[in-house]
């Protein structure tokens, strides 16, 4: 309990570090000190203007769709049993992407507030339709018919999204900008948008967290342990998908951070799921805000977004993890 007590400090320790650098860094340099004057004593200088009006509401952002992101991860990791499943993965991102481009294409939205809630749409509509595939036979929805239904369903919206961006070059030349994941130009009124849903998404993904820890066991040891398997699948899953929808309308489709963010959680502080979740809601903006200081500064005065660099991170972190379980296996 004091070592994992020690190390969720650290973390929080590590998220300040992480917020401050994204208030102070960019195509200005902010001294910390004057970033501090701006949010606490109100000052009025360009310096101050910049940290409130602008780098704020982007380090807002990062903070909410990081947590989102990685919680997400963490509970479909857990649902499905499968160390590789993420937000991407079972198809919820695709989804919400697709939602994106119908909404483009056909609804005439052409900014972050109006994608928002056309990106919630599609985030639901294809858990749903991955959890229906997955239930549908004998057996119920297993570890192994979810991950596979998350595949066809996520190769399905695809389809659909290259159908519509080939017919319609205006949404593809507009859709691209926010497909590449960036925390850059988000306003406070975004924010204002995502955070009851992504106070919903807590809620859900908190409230099944024992039977997380009694599903990693086998669905058998589960229900003798005497939790509803179904109820912790359905709940947990309507929760990692309130939470996509967070993450991916308010900065786009982020690689890797709902897949890499668990497993350092559950390095940091074991397998207990009331102790992951909460350390993968601090290691998940750190991972974000971290990938979105280092864009700014890679090729000034240019940025490089955030979903590049969470993608560039990921890629040795899924090799390395593939590596381990071919050698342990």
């Amino acid at each position: 309990m004091r070592r994992r007590v020690g190390r969720t400090a650290a973390a929080v320790a590590a998220l300040l570090v992480a917020v401050l650098l994204s208030l102070s860094i960019g195509s200005s340099q902010i001294a910390p000190a004057k970033v501090v004057d701006a949010l606490l004593h109100g000052g009025t200088s360009d310096s101050a203007e910049i940290v409130r009006s602008m780098r704020l509401p982007r380090t807002v952002v990062g903070l909410m769709v990081g947590a989102a992101l990685a919680m997400a991860g963490t509970v479909l990791q857990g649902i499905t049993r499968n160390p590789i499943a993420d937000p991407g993965v079972l198809g919820i991102s695709q989804g919400a992407s697709v939602g994106v481009v119908l909404a483009i294409a056909f609804a005439g939205a052409h900014t972050l507030t109006g994608y928002v809630w056309f990106a919630f749409a599609g985030a639901g509509i294809a858990s749903v339709a991955v959890y229906a595939v997955a239930t549908s036979g004998r057996g119920g929805a297993t570890p192994v018919k979810l991950a596979l239904a998350g595949a066809a369903i996520n190769a399905l919206l695809a389809s659909v999204s290259h159908a519509v961006l080939t017919t319609r070059a205006a949404a593809l030349d507009e859709f691209r900008f926010w497909q590449v994941g960036s925390l850059a130009g988000r306003d406070a009124a975004l924010v204002g948008q995502v955070w009851p849903f992504l106070l919903v998404g807590l809620v859900l993904v908190f409230s099944v967290a024992r039977g997380l820890d009694a599903l990693a066991l086998g669905e058998d040891v589960a229900k003798g342990l005497g939790q509803n398997v179904a109820v912790v699948r359905i709940v947990g899953g309507l929760g990692a998908t309130v939470l996509t929808g967070v993450g991916v309308a308010a900065a786009g489709p982020i690689a890797f951070v709902g897949l890499a963010v668990p497993h350092i959680a559950r390095a940091i502080v074991g397998t207990d799921h009331r102790w992951v979740l909460p350390m993968a809601a601090l290691v998940g903006p750190v991972m974000l805000l971290f990938s979105d200081v280092v864009g700014r500064i890679v090729f000034p005065p240019s940025e490089v977004p955030a979903g590049v660099m969470t993608a560039l991170i990921g890629v040795p972190f899924l090799v390395t993890l593939v590596r381990r379980k071919a050698v342990a296996s």
